[in-house]
């Protein structure tokens, strides 16, 4: 068996997201969007399938890296094609990034597992069937009765517990919103979600601000009288010794780093520094599934947590093979947006939560999600 073609197909969808100034994504007016679907093929008709923005993938990735690297293996080779790219990263980690490999890696897993009819889960070591998910809210805004006050976050938070979810995660205010970042605002929030869904739901947050060390301990300390369960992101993850400093003065759990590079190498200095608490890697984010596995058996033999960053196919795959990961990351969500509606370009979620707050891991070969080929045929922008 050998790989045949690596190809992208690029199409049209109507968004109800947009993003501000910063990047930072809200509902806004439906509008036309793009997505990429990469597919690999191999020379008995077997595909695999992966999907991100178009960005991520351009031509020249294609061609200088993916098909010079795969094209002619044995898609089974998975780890050392993985390798064999990330060799190509040194001088080319600008075009070649983390993000792209994760897009290839997916789809070769969502080949494997299709291949051998098995969820790729079931495949990495299938510990688990279902997973608790926590909510994940979008960034603060000045929608009114969106997220634009504190109330407000309280008031979508009882919602998302009378959904089900048993742990809420709080993204606060960033720039561009006027009076952002402002961190006794972000402590009314937190503590006005606390007052709304009681003592015994999870909360978390998401700082996701480049403050410095004295308001990271300004909220972590309050965080704790709150009785949040973890703190992320507050200050530059390139400062390793900032969070060391940080994990040294709080009680409650420090969780990073989520958007560094350097895959599970710098994770590794992160734990032998002690600068967090509980490990965090993301599929996307360390350059595909199985260095976001690494991640999570590197954390494990530390006695750690692994929290898996992001929703998505790729997350589950990694969350349903292992032990030592507490929660399913379902969102962005937002007052605004319902996020139990399918993507056009899929049938049904991959990530359907039950009443109880539970999403199963997926049944369906491959990555587990149910493509909607016809929506992307008829939507096709260009091939690549």
């Amino acid at each position: 068996m050998k790989i045949e073609s690596i190809t992208t197909t690029t199409f049209s969808w109507m968004s109800p997201r947009v993003s501000d100034s910063a990047g930072h994504s809200h509902p806004g007016d439906p509008h036309s969007a793009t997505m990429a679907m990469l597919t690999i093929t191999a020379d008995d008709g077997t595909q695999g399938f992966s999907f991100a923005p178009p960005e991520i993938v351009r031509p020249y990735v294609l061609d200088a890296f993916f098909r010079k690297v795969m094209v002619g293996q044995d898609p089974f080779d998975r780890e050392r094609l993985w390798q064999d790219l990330v060799l190509w990263q040194r001088g080319s980690a600008h075009q070649l990034t983390e993000r792209a490999m994760s897009f290839v890696e997916q789809a070769l897993w969502d080949l494997i597992g299709r291949k051998l009819n098995l969820p790729v889960w079931k495949i990495l070591g299938g510990y688990r069937d279902k997973v608790p998910a926590y909510g994940s809210t979008m960034c603060g805004d000045e929608l009114r009765g969106g997220l634009s006050t504190p109330q407000e976050y309280g008031d979508f938070a009882e919602k998302l517990v009378a959904r089900g979810y048993k742990a809420i995660k709080l993204h606060t205010w960033m720039p561009p919103v006027a009076f952002a970042p402002d961190p006794k605002m972000d402590v009314k929030a937190c503590a006005a979600v606390r007052e709304a869904v009681g003592p015994d739901i999870e909360l978390m947050l998401d700082g996701y601000h480049w403050y410095s060390r004295s308001d990271a301990l300004y909220i972590g300390k309050e965080l704790e009288k709150l009785r949040f369960a973890w703190f992320e992101e507050p200050m530059q993850e390139e400062s390793m010794s900032s969070y060391a400093w940080l994990a040294d003065n709080l009680q409650i759990d420090v969780i990073g780093p989520e958007s560094l590079g350097g895959k599970y190498h710098s994770r590794a200095d992160w734990v032998k520094a002690g600068a967090c608490d509980i490990l965090r890697a993301g599929a996307n984010g360390v350059g595909g599934i199985s260095p976001c596995l690494k991640v999570a058996n590197l954390a494990e033999a530390f006695g750690m947590n692994c929290e898996v960053h992001g929703n998505g196919a790729a997350s589950l795959a990694v969350i349903g093979a292992i032990k030592n990961c507490r929660w399913y990351e379902r969102g962005l969500l937002h007052p605004f947006l319902d996020y139990d509606q399918p993507a056009p370009w899929l049938n049904s979620l991959v990530d359907p939560m039950d009443r109880e707050g539970n999403v199963q891991l997926p049944a369906r070969p491959g990555l587990g999600e149910d493509i909607n080929f016809a929506y992307i045929e008829a939507n096709t922008i260009s091939h690549g």
